[in-house]
């Protein structure tokens, strides 16, 4: 789980962190050579212009590279801590779980607030500079807040329950 802040510092928490770099050396290393073996044996095989084979894999590597290149950076300004405290505070890190007011038919929802470099398999991310992030960020359970939606409309959410995110 991670939360960009204003100056540009990534918190990450150390199980995040150690799966970034590890991410970051798997595609420094098999998964790029594996796609430069592809380049090439593409490239052996004659006219680039109508090689289909070839074009893919060099497209596959720009975003490998892409990718690579977010990671040092991401790492590069990453600040390591600890998951933050389980006393029903909204902070980057923590699993929020709330509703919406005033509609008796919606369900609550629960997403993780933090950034999007690491989403969760089954969990929604939302950054603590969205609308409804920045709402609720140093709240806390059982509070209700509003907050200016996309669109324009006015929205009201009581937040249910706010726990660390244990990965």
């Amino acid at each position: 789980m991670t939360q960009s802040t204003e100056q540009g510092t990534i918190w990450l928490t150390q199980d995040a962190y150690d799966k970034l770099t590890a991410e970051l050396e798997d595609l420094k290393g098999p998964v790029r050579q594996e796609i430069i073996a592809r380049i090439s044996a593409a490239r052996d095989e004659g006219d680039l212009k109508e090689n289909g084979g070839y074009h893919s894999a060099r497209e596959e590597q720009g975003k490998l590279e892409g990718r690579i290149r977010q990671l040092e950076d991401m790492l590069q300004r990453a600040e390591v801590g600890e998951t933050p405290a389980d006393d029903g505070v909204v902070e980057p890190g923590m699993k929020v779980t709330y509703k919406f007011v005033g509609d008796d038919d919606d369900e609550a929802e629960t997403f993780l607030l933090g950034a999007r470099e690491i989403e969760p398999e089954g969990l929604t991310v939302y950054s603590p500079s969205s609308p409804l992030g920045s709402a609720i960020n140093g709240r806390s359970k059982g509070e209700t807040v509003s907050y200016l939606a996309p669109n324009g409309k006015e929205l009201q959410v009581v937040i249910l329950d706010a726990v660390p995110f244990t990965g």
